[in-house]
């Protein structure tokens, strides 16, 4: 039985590593965004490769971050998550010196190997390292300090790019790192699950990671109707077919199909994919609206988003236990519509936009909509399953709403009928937006109308429940895994 405990300085020592190890990831998401059109004008990019530079951290992330938890149950938690952390900093150190757009996307998709690596490892870790009546508390103080991190980011990001550039919101992970392996090798226990067996699915994660790859290059080149466009798109269903006929055949799969025999589960992640992708789309083409269209600075967009963050950061727990009184459906409803809502609002945010009157009411109702849903569809997934595969369970959960961002991203822009150039113009941009917004909106109405009618009842008896209480990414639900330990 693991014995640290929350007030010891091992114990602190614990929460400073995984804080740190999780901020670096958590920070990438949600400052990246806000560097794009910097980015764009210093490398002179396409607008293809600034949805490459988003895509190819997701399609590695959504890919193999469950073969990352099962590495690290086997060879090693801190192993793990210390390879991670390393391989992470590396990749952000390529990201901030390449020189063209082309090694920057190829770095970006290494990031994500490096973030399939430490995401998962930094809740096992605590869930491995404290004693029982603390791990609890342990957790909560963790999401919580995650939660800070991720409303500092866009504010962070908006300051590097406008001040030291662009680049530092990657080098920025190097000293990061540098202060959280050291911290980790000396103060963090080593664990790994004793029960673990089997071989890793490593065919069926290069499978999905290829499927959404080359899904993303069909979507986002698909405006040239060049014959690699079809080839990659033939190629694309090809693998995301052989992905499932692989998943169905192992015997030990990383994502198991009977997980799916739950209505409610099936049900869930549909919604999820839904209001994921929505997010996905809106905060990658808002970010550039506030500075392509209104013209505001890097620093002033980031800061203009810092309103749904905060939301989550003191909302989402109360909204996780007004959910257990009223069951998943009530709130999985409400919450998109009150998203598309936002989105709506987002057609007011042009050229001459007023942040109190226009781009605050929009990103508050956002907020308010993303505090609603986010803590129930967690879960509602923990719910729907044995207690024992609620760490598969949420890390398909976590893992459909990645993929269902990088498609967005994709598509988006071709469904808005942006060129590759739109970010250049305030004028082009403006009216593609505004062809985005809506398209955004439908999608979450449909997670709406799939939540009302497929989602009944409330959580099972005996079942896990969330132990991350505080959430604040916009990219993703949080993980959850299994309780290490009695």
């Amino acid at each position: 039985m693991p014995e640290v405990r929350l007030g010891s300085s091992r114990g602190t020592w614990i929460l400073l590593t995984t804080v740190l190890g999780s901020s670096m990831a958590m920070l990438d998401s949600t400052v990246v965004n806000v560097a794009l059109p910097r980015i764009g004008r210093d490398l002179d990019a396409s607008l293809g490769a600034l949805q490459w530079t988003v895509n190819a951290y997701m399609v590695t992330l959504a890919g193999l971050i469950l073969l990352g938890g099962s590495l690290g149950d086997r060879y090693g938690r801190r192993r793990i998550f210390v390879l991670g952390v390393v391989w992470f900093a590396a990749a952000s150190l390529l990201c901030g010196i390449a020189p063209n757009s082309v090694l920057l996307i190829a770095a970006r998709a290494l990031q994500g190997v490096g973030g399939a690596l430490l995401t998962p490892g930094s809740l096992a870790l605590i869930q491995a390292s404290f004693h029982p009546d603390d791990r609890s508390r342990a957790v909560g103080l963790w999401s919580g300090f995650g939660g800070i991190g991720a409303a500092v980011g866009p504010f962070l990001g908006g300051w590097l790019v406008s001040g030291p550039g662009w680049r530092w919101v990657f080098l920025l992970n190097v000293p990061l790192a540098l202060l959280c392996v050291p911290v980790a090798l000396r103060h963090v226990p080593e664990s790994a699950d004793e029960n673990a067996h089997g071989r890793f699915d490593v065919l069926g994660a290069v499978l999905g990671a290829l499927s959404l790859a080359l899904l993303t290059y069909a979507l986002i080149e698909a405006q040239g109707g060049t014959a690699a466009v079809v080839v990659s798109a033939v190629l694309g269903l090809a693998a995301a077919a052989a992905f499932v006929y692989v998943e169905r055949h192992r015997p030990d799969p990383m994502l198991p199909p009977d997980v799916f025999a739950s209505r409610q589960f099936t049900a869930v992640n549909l919604v999820t994919l839904c209001v994921y992708a929505a997010f996905g789309g809106f905060f990658f083409l808002t970010a550039l609206q506030l500075q392509v269209a209104v013209g505001w600075s890097p620093l002033v967009a980031g800061t203009a988003l810092l309103p749904t963050t905060i939301l989550m950061l003191l909302f989402s727990s109360a909204s996780g236990a007004l959910s257990d009184r009223t069951g998943p459906r009530l709130p999985l409803t409400v919450g998109p519509l009150l998203c598309a809502v936002a989105m709506l609002l987002m057609l007011r945010v042009g050229p001459g936009a007023s942040y109190l009157t226009d781009v605050l009411p929009a990103l508050l109702v956002m907020g308010a909509g993303m505090v609603t849903l986010v803590a129930p569809l967690t879960a509602t997934v923990l719910a729907s399953v044995d207690t024992a595969r609620a760490g598969v369970a949420s890390g398909i959960n976590n893992a459909a709403a990645r993929a269902a961002g990088l498609v967005a991203v994709a598509a988006l822009p071709l469904l808005a009928g942006m060129g590759a150039d739109a970010y250049r113009s305030a004028s082009a941009f403006d009216a593609s937006f505004n062809r985005a917004m809506p398209i955004c909106a439908g999608v979450l109405v449909l997670g709406s109308v799939l939540a009302f009618f497929l989602v009944t009842g409330r959580p099972t008896a005996g079942c896990q429940h969330p132990e991350r209480h505080t959430h604040c990414s916009l990219t993703a639900p949080p993980l959850e895994g299994e309780r290490a330990g009695p």
